[in-house]
């Protein structure tokens, strides 16, 4: 289950807040890796992929790094506990094996301890505003990832790129990343499946994908979570060899090393315990046009059935009717967006095809017990709050 964040509650429960130290090795502040090391012009290419989007150069397999590379967080209040954790750990265990390759470092806006959406604090070990040179920043982020955003983020973070930093994104630092105008159209990237919607919404030209992550030119992005480790083993086989990148994936005790390309959510069988395969291409067609919704008969005709025998396809799966299982996942989508962006009221309702504000606003309350503008408040309390 995911953490506190996109649309759950945002009540710590206990209210206790403990603040923990990730302090590596460090280098000066001022100075975070030197040019000379910089991560991403280190990386060999793995695919056909990279080759194209890196301009074709052929690349060994690894190579030799002698010195440590360096590697910044800025974790953003509220940021994803786990998807911060599963970037850390294979870095370490990557040490443990094979002496010091990689430090780290944790920034923070102003320098002070920054909480998770799980209510655990860490220290920083300065602002970022502090740090004026860096090989590799990771903006970590969680629910509302833009509402720390500041221009002089979005200027420090340009800065850093002109100076030729890799920059990336880890859960929602997407958006970070995509506000400071740091993602060409042609960049590949990707953001957490929940925000996936709202990050179409606010940024119609970028696009987002549904991979685990994405490596491109001085760009890398992360869904986050449990994704993180397999970005960070991906990047440690290039840099030092897919033997150690199974060496750390073991004491994960994960029984493989995910591919970018894997699915991040489970698939629609899963999802809704569904198995007959029209059942499936059907959901999966009412998740593809949400703007937009299909009529009964549409819906039906895309699976090649009758409507009543689409109906009673989702009676006997589901329990349900198509339009009303249709209105939910409409909804839920509706929910998203009000608390993971700024849109108004009456964007979000085109957006999940309602005919009018008004009518929005009562479905809305019926399944949720509380209107949009209500809910959209309520998600705008700080935790605890």
């Amino acid at each position: 289950m995911r953490e506190n964040q996109h649309g759950a509650p945002k009540a710590r429960g206990t209210g206790v807040t403990r603040i923990l130290t990730v302090l590596p090795p460090a280098a000066p502040l001022a100075t975070l890796g030197a040019p000379q090391r910089h991560f991403m012009a280190r990386l060999p290419l793995r695919g056909p992929e990279d080759a194209q989007d890196q301009g074709g150069i052929n690349c060994v397999t690894h190579v030799a790094h002698p010195m440590p590379q360096d590697i910044s967080f800025l974790l953003l209040p509220g940021f994803s506990a786990i998807g911060f954790m599963s970037a850390v750990e294979p870095l370490r265990v990557a040490n443990r094996f094979r002496g010091e390759l990689y430090r780290w470092h944790i920034l923070s806006a102003d320098g002070a301890p920054v909480s998770a959406s799980n209510g655990i604090s860490l220290n920083a070990e300065a602002a970022f505003g502090d740090v004026a040179q860096a090989d590799t920043v990771f903006v970590v982020a969680g629910f509302e990832p833009l509402a720390c955003y500041t221009r002089a983020l979005g200027d420090w973070l340009k800065g850093l790129d002109r100076a030729g930093a890799t920059l990336g994104g880890i859960d929602t630092g997407s958006f970070v990343l995509a506000e400071a105008g740091l993602f060409r159209q042609a960049d590949r990237l990707t953001v957490h499946w929940e925000a996936l919607s709202a990050f179409h919404e606010r940024y119609p030209s970028l696009q987002a994908s549904q991979e685990l992550f994405e490596i491109g030119t001085r760009r890398i992005t992360c869904a986050g979570g449990t994704a993180s480790i397999d970005m960070m083993l991906d990047l440690i086989a290039r840099s030092h060899g897919d033997a150690l990148a199974s060496e750390v994936s073991e004491q994960f005790v994960l029984s493989r090393i995910r591919q970018r390309s894997d699915h991040q959510r489970m698939e629609i069988a899963a999802r809704y315990g569904v198995h007959n395969p029209k059942l499936i291409q059907v959901i999966g067609a009412m998740e593809q046009h949400m703007e937009d919704p299909l009529a009964p008969d549409e819906l039906a005709q895309e699976i090649g059935v009758t409507r009543r025998h689409l109906e009673r396809l989702f009676c006997s799966a589901l329990k349900d009717t198509p339009t009303h299982f249709y209105l939910q996942l409409r909804l839920t989508r509706a929910r998203e967006l009000l608390q993971q962006t700024d849109m108004s009221i009456t964007s979000v309702c085109v957006a999940c095809g309602f005919e009018s504000p008004s009518h929005f606003s009562r479905t809305y309350r019926a399944r949720f017990g509380a209107s949009p503008r209500r809910d959209r408040s309520a998600s705008s309390r700080p935790p605890g709050g």
